[in-house]
């Protein structure tokens, strides 16, 4: 049997896994956009809840040693879920998701925009960003993992049959 400081410290540890879990899975549903981009209202958040799930970690102890241990135990899991990741394409998958499709061709993929809530604003304000005045003149668009919005113009694309048709299309608009 362990004694009552071991006992103690074991069960910080078990409670800092279930609250890191937990608020993975937060972040995570809480979508991409929002990880990606913090405002202050974000940041706020973040040092709120971090303070709020504090006492759910430790619990009554606060001792220098069940703060140690919440830590470490942050960083261990941390640094294993970073490894699984690494080499588990399909964990890596569900951690980070993937990036979505925004634009295509010069179209934007309205029903991307809405699951990812994207505005139209936050799309032409990525594009300005990258050099291209309207999202017709984007070959892609695409929300990456880490909330940034990639563009690629026709010109930064290999020819190929259907985008330089595209291209010869949105050249005869102008």
């Amino acid at each position: 049997m362990l004694p009552a400081n071991a006992h103690t410290l074991l069960e910080i540890a078990l409670r800092t896994g279930v609250i890191y879990l937990l608020v993975l899975i937060g972040i995570r549903i809480s979508g991409k956009r929002e990880v990606g981009q913090m405002t202050p209202f974000d940041l706020t958040l973040l040092l709120l809840l971090s303070n709020s799930v504090q006492n759910a970690m430790t619990g009554p102890d606060t001792s220098l040693a069940g703060g140690a241990i919440a830590a470490t135990t942050l960083l261990v899991l941390n640094y294993l879920v970073a490894e699984v990741s690494g080499g588990n394409r399909r964990f890596r998958k569900y951690i980070q998701g993937q990036p979505s499709l925004l634009v295509h061709d010069g179209e934007v993929i309205q029903a991307h925009m809405a699951k990812e809530h994207v505005s139209m604003d936050e799309l032409e304000r990525a594009l300005r960003e990258h050099g291209v005045g309207t999202y017709k003149e984007a070959a892609l668009a695409v929300l990456e993992v880490d909330g940034s919005i990639s563009v690629l113009k026709y010109d930064d694309i290999a020819p190929t049959s259907a985008t330089h048709l595209n291209r010869r299309r949105f050249l005869n608009k102008k």
